[in-house]
């Protein structure tokens, strides 16, 4: 059985984290907006040259070019797709859905993590990732076991975000809440709408989303 998703929720919310799970247990393809875009650029086909082209005077990327990217993927099929970054506004959610509509697929849920703001400052100051394999890490609730390796990999090229301070975060969830938190009430309106605690323990959000999915 294919199925459609959207993660929703703030930055720092751990939709990258559960978009990874899915992938693994469920068999379905991320498709993050800003992978698709890199890999575009450096493609060669004629919607990577325009991307390219786009990026490099320095301008965002149309909504057109990335539904262009991600109707690519969804031409390529699968157990159903993870729509990471997109949408972030109503328009973009209309587009998707229209886009979906076209290709005889449907949107089968739309998953709001919750957050509170304050422990949500707490998480991302702490958050750092493995830039070989991507595992995420935190100072105080997930430490690697040797201090400046990775326990997945065993890299020692650990990172931090350099947006992943207070003041760059509160940036970022007010271009959230104006922007993207309307999608919630446009979702729950489809009733494609369900909501979890994403400050729960990372394996019990994993279990609320799949008591969401399998409803």
């Amino acid at each position: 059985m294919t199925i459609n998703i959207i993660l929703l929720g703030p930055p720092g919310a751990g939709k990258g984290t559960q978009a990874r799970r899915l992938v693994e247990e469920r068999g379905l393809v991320q498709l993050s907006t800003g992978d698709m875009l890199r890999a575009a650029r450096s493609s060669g086909t004629e919607m990577g040259k325009r991307v390219a082209e786009v990026m490099d005077r320095g301008q965002l990327v149309t909504d057109e070019i990335v539904i262009g990217l991600i109707r690519e993927q969804l031409a390529k099929g699968g157990n159903g797709f993870i729509f990471d970054g997109f949408p972030r506004t109503l328009a973009q959610a209309d587009a998707l859905g229209d886009l979906l509509a076209d290709t005889g697929m449907a949107l089968d849920a739309v998953i709001e993590m919750q957050v509170n703001d304050e422990a949500l400052v707490r998480r991302i100051t702490g958050r750092f990732t493995c830039g070989s394999c991507g595992e995420v890490y935190h100072d105080q609730t997930k430490p690697t076991a040797e201090e400046g390796v990775c326990d997945v990999c065993g890299s020692t090229d650990l990172k931090r975000r350099a947006d992943d301070n207070e003041d760059s975060l509160k940036t970022r969830l007010l271009e959230y809440y104006k922007k993207t938190s309307p999608l919630i009430g446009y979702y729950y309106a489809k009733d494609k709408l369900a909501q979890v605690n994403g400050l729960a323990a990372m394996d019990q959000v994993g279990a609320e989303i799949a008591k969401a999915l399998d409803a």
